[in-house]
């Protein structure tokens, strides 16, 4: 199967950091960007930008820093943008309605097909977003975690808010699974033949009644969804279990006097 395309509506989805100080953190956060289908990067007075440590960080995604657009504030960021979303994990005192990631993203993704630019605002490492910054946004969402400690850092929340973005675009991972094929009725039949010859030949029939347990054994395998690749290596131990029965097993290596 193909690598599906990632979806061309990610464009309209922007990643806006706020006076980043630490140039690694904005490495690590084009790297989680790129890794969920996002390429535009913003950068609001970043304390330090370009550089190695960045470029480092960002791994295979170097060219998002070489196309992300500095600007001196948060305003210049937002400036063709409808829905922003200020993520901070403080108590605020504000009216704007604060949401999850999970609870957010439906209506980001959505808008954003219908060809809106979208954006998602972090704060600073230290100070996160201040009460100014979030004023200048329309959605408020924080990622929820434990009570008592709640640490993300700055790539890691950028890391948690695309994946749930990516998760609504319908990009599944079939194209990840090995080419197989199911097997037929007729081979899982023909397999359960080959199994009750065996068993009846290495005497497991004895003392059990034979057309019970045969029951048992259709229904199990019937239920497990048998690849024709599975068959076959069963089938292959079933020939083996045979030979073993009469005295015919191969020996691979020649014994200690070269029989």
């Amino acid at each position: 199967m193909n690598k599906p395309q990632v979806p061309d509506f990610l464009k309209n989805i922007r990643v806006v950091l706020a006076r980043p100080n630490h140039p690694g953190n904005i490495g690590s956060a084009a790297r989680a960007m790129k890794t969920m289908g996002l390429s535009r990067l913003y950068l609001v007075e970043p304390k330090v930008f370009p550089s190695d440590e960045a470029n480092t960080l960002a791994s295979g995604a170097v060219d998002l820093l070489e196309h992300a657009t500095v600007v001196p504030s948060l305003a210049e960021a937002l400036q063709d943008v409808t829905i922003a979303c200020a993520l901070t994990s403080r108590r605020r005192e504000l009216t704007t309605p604060l949401s999850t990631p999970r609870q957010t993203t439906p209506e980001l993704v959505a808008r954003a097909r219908d060809g809106e630019q979208v954006a998602l605002v972090f704060g600073n490492e230290t100070f996160g977003l201040s009460i100014e910054e979030v004023e200048q946004c329309n959605r408020l969402v924080t990622i929820p975690g434990n009570p008592d400690y709640f640490s993300l850092n700055l790539a890691m929340a950028v890391q948690v808010m695309t994946y749930e973005l990516f998760s609504h675009t319908g990009v599944d991972v079939d194209y990840l699974r090995a080419d197989s094929d199911a097997a037929a009725l007729g081979e899982v039949e023909g397999f359960c033949g080959h199994l009750e010859q065996t068993m009846d030949k290495i005497g497991y029939f004895r003392r059990r009644n034979s057309e019970r347990m045969m029951r048992r054994m259709r229904t199990l395998f019937n239920r497990a969804g048998l690849l024709r690749e599975e068959i076959d290596i069963l089938r292959g131990f079933l020939k083996q279990v045979q030979r073993a029965a009469d005295g015919e097993v191969r020996r691979d290596a020649p014994g200690p006097n070269g029989e």
